[in-house]
């Protein structure tokens, strides 16, 4: 096509797939990201730009309050004027009135729109960078003990979608790879 354009222009519409290890158990899954690249070539300028899908889950702060305070007022309920021993609060604690409500997660996705620095293309560097900054990645392959260090970290990483939208942020501007980036976060109730 010499001498007949200066212009080029391409998109890829992709799912990625990486191997991903269980929290706990030796297990790994592989998990698939949907991945757009453009590229294009205009007035001898070249420009590439990514989307990344990550989906992730969150639990609500709110939500999580809720759910404290109805185990309260359960346990004021049940314990009203008795004498507690250590070993009755475990007990309740295990049974099903001990945990009467849960605070929700909802399966949330961060929709990332990347200009890059370079003509390399970091795909799975900004994906972890990502997931390391959201802190709850959808899991591939669970066994009991991977379902209940999930079950912890989403309890210990509660937040609303403003929250992942700061963490996203600040991860990308400390990227080197990341020239400029646009970012959109859900979160879909359960």
């Amino acid at each position: 096509h010499e001498g007949l354009s200066k212009n080029a222009y391409l998109r890829i519409h992709t799912d990625l797939l990486l191997k991903r290890p269980a929290l706990i158990s030796p297990l790994a899954g592989w998990k698939a990201y949907p991945v757009s690249i453009e590229a294009r070539l205009e007035n001898q300028m070249f420009h590439v730009e990514l989307k990344i899908d990550v989906a992730y889950s969150s639990t609500c702060p709110c939500s999580a309050a809720l759910a404290r305070q109805l185990i309260q007022q359960q346990f004021l309920e049940d314990f009203a004027n008795t004498a507690l021993q250590h070993e009755d609060v475990l007990t309740w604690l295990g049974s099903a009135n001990g945990i009467v409500a849960t605070p929700h997660s909802q399966r949330s996705t961060a929709q990332l729109t990347i200009q890059l620095q370079g003509a390399d293309l970091p795909l799975a560097e900004l994906i972890n960078t990502a997931e390391a900054a959201l802190g709850t990645a959808v899991q591939t392959a669970v066994k009991r003990a991977d379902e209940q260090a999930f079950a912890l970290a989403n309890g210990q990483n509660l937040m609303f979608c403003e929250d992942a939208a700061r963490r996203l942020n600040l991860a990308l501007k400390r990227s080197d790879a990341v020239k400029a980036f646009h970012l959109k976060v859900i979160h879909a109730e359960s």
